[in-house]
């Protein structure tokens, strides 16, 4: 089974489609967000890509950046584009998350790539790495939806915004706001109990 949901077969492509400098999708988004971390706060970003631009983002607004991606073309790259921060190659639901905890754990774009059980194991695990206090960011569409992702042609599932926040309840996450980004991508941002 291939763990990069057909990102591995798309690298290439997928990689000049996402990499977009300061200005790509999310990117002012997530700048937003790591502005309301600690300083020098440690965040893990889950299916990092290339880390352009999420993981750059967050590097330029001056956070401990950690990344795992399941591609292993994509953690070559990530590896070509920073070379001095710790990435893995794992898939969300199998990785280690570093055997360490995060101020953060941020998660764009990759959520519904994953089987509905998959996502509930993941969303687990994404609270389980955080510190008490610690910040989740991650996409999904608000809707319950299915649908063909544009690069791989592979399903996509949203379980929706309702069953978002009865999963981050159940892993010991409040949910602290929902908004959209300039490109219609709908984020979800919880915290932890301290």
């Amino acid at each position: 089974m291939d763990k990069s949901n057909g990102y591995e077969h798309n690298a290439t492509t997928f990689i000049r489609c996402r990499s977009k400098g300061v200005n790509g999708v999310g990117a002012p988004s997530v700048r937003q967000w790591a502005r309301s971390l600690p300083a020098n706060a440690t965040v893990l970003d889950v299916g990092c890509g290339a880390g352009d631009p999420i993981s750059k983002a967050l590097v330029n607004e001056g956070l401990t950046v950690y990344g795992i991606d399941a591609s292993p073309s994509m953690v070559q790259s990530f590896k070509q584009n920073f070379p001095n921060i710790p990435v893995a190659c794992e898939a969300a639901e199998d990785s280690s998350f570093f055997n360490r905890q995060f101020d953060a754990v941020i998660a764009w774009g990759l959520l519904f790539l994953l089987p509905e059980e998959t996502q509930k194991v993941v969303i687990k695990k994404m609270a389980n790495a955080l510190d008490a206090g610690g910040k989740l960011l991650f996409t999904a569409p608000s809707q319950k939806m299915k649908w063909e992702d544009a690069i791989t042609e592979i399903a996509s599932i949203s379980l929706g915004a309702e069953k978002y926040k009865e999963l981050l309840t159940a892993s010991g996450l409040s949910l602290i706001e929902e908004f959209e980004d300039e490109g219609e991508n709908h984020y979800y941002h919880a915290v932890k109990a301290a």
